[in-house]
């Protein structure tokens, strides 16, 4: 019987990864340069893990195969196949990022037999400087691109932001962006692992080597289109479901939690995942299954599921995504 699923996290030592996100999830800290914890993943070669339950130790491979519609929906399964099509991370950048854009599913079809990415970005927390980039500030074509990134000035024409917690970012494939250092963040993307890296600040390795670039990749994948505000505006209510994005491969909701709320799927034809951004809760679901939820941690919610129960002891905070 599938029941609410909780998958090993598979962290990521990078060169600019900080120290935050053990302890976040409530790990011991150490040493290691932990720049992302995959959550769910069904990107190959880094495929999740069930980590509680009789389930425990299959991957979600083989939940897909076992189980199917019950755990994916049909519909999701009509759309994405036997795919599982979110991938879910927590990301510390220590350092800037290089500046990327994702090609959209055509492109990344005929390019690479791969889904394309669009992704969304909640600012977890935030250091007193910390920025990202997100879109143009001004309007520029593909000839501007390919001579801003020869002469070091792309940053120059992209819309540079200054993030606090609680900001949210949609980026549908196109966007060219970046996180900045001081930003520690949960993404919410398609599965793919499909980047075109657009500037890399000219930095060089201890051999003296620059990063691959992706310049003439890129410059077809990019959407030129000039945006007033790239960052996603809405207003927190406590204990109801605020919508932050709404598009055809996932909606996400914030929830506030100061109650116990009911959550009805029984429409929905989907799975639900929660990501727990701070505080304590108890789900329960229709089959009185009932699992904690943490800070830091991630539940899969099977689409066979009808709805579910969640309690805050006494305060939680939770994305909330599914395909609509």
């Amino acid at each position: 019987m599938l029941y609410p699923l909780t998958f090993a996290p598979i962290f990521k030592e990078i060169i600019w990864g900080g120290g935050d996100i053990l302890p976040y999830k409530g790990y011991t800290a150490d040493e290691r340069k932990i720049g992302e914890s995959w959550e769910l993943s069904h990107v190959d070669n880094n495929i999740s893990v069930v980590a509680d339950g009789i389930l425990k130790g299959e991957s979600i491979d083989y939940l897909i195969c076992e189980y199917g519609a019950q755990l994916l929906g049909a519909k999701v399964m009509r759309q994405f196949g036997s795919t599982f099509p979110l991938l879910i991370k927590f990301i510390d950048a220590r350092d800037n990022l290089s500046i990327q854009v994702h090609p959209n599913d055509e492109l990344a079809r005929q390019r690479h037999d791969s889904f394309g990415k669009t992704e969304m970005w909640y600012v977890i927390k935030a250091s007193q400087d910390a920025v990202l980039y997100s879109g143009f500030s001004q309007q520029i074509d593909a000839s501007e691109y390919v001579r801003r990134v020869a002469d070091n000035t792309i940053t120059d024409v992209l819309q540079r932001y200054k993030v606090h917690a609680g900001d949210v970012f949609f980026l549908p494939a196109g966007r060219v962006h970046a996180i900045g250092s001081g930003c520690f963040i949960a993404e919410i993307q398609q599965t793919s692992n499909i980047t075109y890296r657009i500037y890399d600040y000219n930095r060089k390795d201890a051999q003296g080597h620059g990063r691959e670039l992706h310049t003439k990749m890129a410059k077809d994948a990019i959407d030129y289109t000039l945006y007033p505000d790239y960052r996603t505006q809405y207003s927190p209510h406590a204990d109801t479901p605020v919508e932050l994005v709404a598009c055809k491969y996932f909606t996400t909701n914030l929830l506030d939690l100061h109650q116990a709320v009911r959550r009805d799927f029984s429409s929905l034809d989907s799975f639900v995942i929660y990501i727990c951004m701070s505080g304590d809760a108890v789900l329960r679901d229709d089959a009185d299954c009932e699992v904690n939820v943490c800070q830091g941690q991630t539940i899969l919610v099977p689409a066979a599921t009808t709805g579910v129960v969640l309690s805050p002891a006494p305060h939680c905070k939770l994305l909330e995504t599914y395909i609509s």
